[in-house]
């Protein structure tokens, strides 16, 4: 049996792998030789809490629970931002491709696939129902399926920190009569109902019902024919598709999401051998293919709700910044809605993402000079090609920053706009109507604060842009919901003149 020196050990090995770093560059973040660091990974040395607590600042990654200690933002604000960032891979699309592994017997293999919390939570569901799972060279996740899962050993404390979870049902009711997955978790948003995904999967003969702390499924399989989503959510949508792409009957999908993650997951099901039609439209045509082992690469495409969290950045800090590979089509229609009030911005001549299909384009953003104007519209999300509903949020930010009164209307949660409010911590003027209608005036000036992150991804991600525009030291507290969805962001924010440090509170 492992010592307790080892398993501390075996676990800083797994999430510096995790990271992408070697230990010569873990050593060096650290403070420390690679001598050092091999001895702690094979629990030859033991370690203080001080040294667990430096070992987490640098792995962005709480090791152990010490009472109410968490990663933490320390920003020195009112710095210029300048320089090119490229951008990641999508989260949203890369947790629906994880779930959909499970379809493929064969080796499936994700290029530049992001090192992330949501992503690291589903890995190790998939992990622990005997999937291999490794990181290659050049951020490539490869996933080996055995041809039996051991779908009662599933990790349930990390499945409920996923709201992805739920697409599991997708993919596993093609081999499985019956199984349980945990209740899903991740963001606060409000009542976000699964009635949708059940009522999706009742066409193909899914039987869902809820139990203490999971979600019993049963399943006698049958071919759906034409059927309409209850909802056009994504991940509902993603699910429908997974249940379709191993239905060998043709499948008829009406009120589909047409948004970026899901038409990831087409392509990436047409690389598998699934027929799809429609893809980017509302009305999806799939035909199954009943059993799926093939060896495949996929690329899945840059995330273009990060492009928006840096532009909101830049915008807000009046930096001009070359945001690189950016989905340009995926945001048009925010593009628009900023140059209408005002915003200078250049696309470079366009060019394919490494799956061949997206275009892809540089945008640079340029510096404002106090000139942004609201708009006389309220700002609202929508379908697809609508202004995303995760994109929504960034123009919170932007609006401190306009002459004049922006409406935010965050009409598909409950919740989400009234932590918008949190932005009065770092001086913006809001004023919420009801639980879904915000007014922002401007223009403001944001003032340094100390607080602690909300429960929700994009807006505890606005309050790290505020203190980036506010002269000052700030700290952003407890931070994991942030790095659910965003790899090093620290780091790459420094890359372009932030001045951010992360550190660990014991």
């Amino acid at each position: 049996m492992d010592t307790p020196n080892e398993k501390i050990g075996h676990l800083i090995a797994q999430i510096r792998q995790q990271r992408g770093l070697t230990q010569a560059e873990f050593a060096k973040r650290l403070g420390t030789s690679q001598s050092a660091v091999n001895r702690m990974e094979h629990g030859k040395q033991n370690l203080s809490l001080e040294t667990l607590g430096r070992i987490s600042d640098v792995l962005n990654k709480q090791l152990i629970s010490l009472g109410n200690s968490a990663v933490n933002l320390r920003i020195e604000g009112g710095h210029e931002l300048k320089g090119d960032i490229a951008l990641k891979t999508s989260k949203n699309a890369a947790v629906a491709l994880l779930c959909a592994s499970l379809l493929n017997y064969g080796v499936t293999r994700f290029v530049n696939f992001p090192r992330i919390e949501e992503v690291f939570r589903i890995i190790e569901v998939l992990e622990s129902i005997g999937v291999q799972v490794r990181w290659l060279e050049g951020n490539t996740l490869e996933i080996r399926r055995p041809e039996k899962l051991k779908l009662a050993q599933m990790n349930a404390e990390a499945a409920r920190k996923t709201r992805s979870v739920l697409m599991l049902a997708g993919s596993l009711m093609h081999d499985y009569h019956s199984f349980q997955i945990p209740y899903a978790g991740g963001c606060k948003l409000g009542q976000r109902t699964v009635e949708p995904h059940l009522f999706a999967l009742e066409e193909f003969g899914v039987n869902i019902v809820a139990t203490q702390g999971h979600y019993n499924v049963t399943v006698k399989k049958k071919a759906p024919g034409e059927m309409t989503l209850y909802e056009t959510g994504n991940t509902v949508t993603n699910n429908a598709l997974m249940a379709a792409a191993r239905t060998t009957e043709t499948t008829v999908i009406q009120a589909a999401s047409a948004d970026y993650m899901v038409q990831d997951l087409c392509y990436f099901l047409q690389k598998l051998g699934v027929q799809i039609e429609g893809i980017g439209t509302p009305l999806l045509t799939i035909k199954g293919v009943p059993h799926i082992k093939k060896n495949i690469t996929y690329a899945p495409t840059e995330d273009p709700i990060e492009a928006m969290f840096f532009i909101s950045a830049a915008v807000t800090t009046n930096s001009k910044i070359t945001i690189q590979r950016v989905p340009y089509h995926w945001i048009s229609l925010e593009l628009l809605k900023l140059r209408k009030m005002g915003l200078k911005y250049d696309l470079s001549e366009p060019y394919k993402a490494a799956n061949g299909i997206v275009d892809l384009a540089d945008l640079t953003i340029h510096k404002q000079g106090g000139g942004l104007r609201a708009l006389t519209d309220k700002l609202h999300p929508n379908l697809w090609p609508g202004l995303n509903p995760d994109n929504l949020p960034y123009f919170v930010p932007i609006g401190a920053v306009l002459r004049g009164r922006t409406l935010i209307h965050d009409w598909m949660y409950e919740n989400r706009a009234i932590y918008y409010t949190e932005m009065t911590k770092v001086g913006m003027q809001v004023e919420l109507a009801d639980p879904h209608r915000l007014y922002i005036q401007g223009p403001t000036k944001f003032s340094k604060a100390d607080v602690v992150c909300p429960p929700a991804l994009r807006p505890a991600s606005l309050l790290l842009i505020g203190m980036l525009a506010a002269d000052g030291i700030s700290t952003l507290r407890n931070v994991y919901t942030i790095n659910r969805g965003y790899e090093d962001l620290a780091e790459r924010l420094n890359s372009l003149g932030a001045r951010i440090q992360v550190f660990h509170e014991l």
